[in-house]
């Protein structure tokens, strides 16, 4: 059942000119393994974070760097939660994530649904995809 889905939009020439203003910008916003990338990849990855908070009912309390986008081996992007953002998804039963970026310049944008599955359901993803990919991932390490 989809619980809710968040959808942002960040004008990456914006997005450059706020953190050449303000460089701290991104130790708030972005976790260390985050912040090497390119300011268009932050751009998208930023768009996640709001439409993830949109997909969560935006609640106050959120802290950006509470979620945030990692890889899998095949380079796909998917969405990894702790704190704040992991207790409000356990709140509404969110257990699966499904994440899309897109950089068309001067746009970013970032597609978030959040799912909850029921058990069978759940082991059916599993039998496809031993990985998971999708399923809620939470971590207590941002560093990663």
């Amino acid at each position: 059942m989809i619980i809710g889905t968040g959808v942002d939009v960040v004008n990456i020439d914006r997005f450059e000119r706020l953190v050449q203003k303000n460089p701290r910008l991104l130790e708030r916003l972005f976790v260390p393994a985050e912040r090497g990338k390119s300011l268009r990849s932050l751009a998208a990855r930023f768009a996640a974070k709001e439409a993830a908070a949109k997909a969560l009912r935006a609640p106050v309390g959120l802290v950006w760097q509470h979620c945030w986008v990692d890889n899998d081996a095949d380079g796909a992007p998917h969405l990894v939660a702790t704190g704040t953002v992991a207790a409000r998804a356990a709140e509404l039963g969110i257990n699966r994530w499904h994440l899309t970026l897109s950089h068309d310049d001067p746009i970013a944008t970032a597609v978030v649904t959040a799912e909850h599955l029921t058990d069978a359901e759940l082991l059916l993803v599993l039998r496809h995809d031993p990985a998971g990919r999708g399923l809620l991932t939470t971590s207590s390490h941002p560093e990663r």
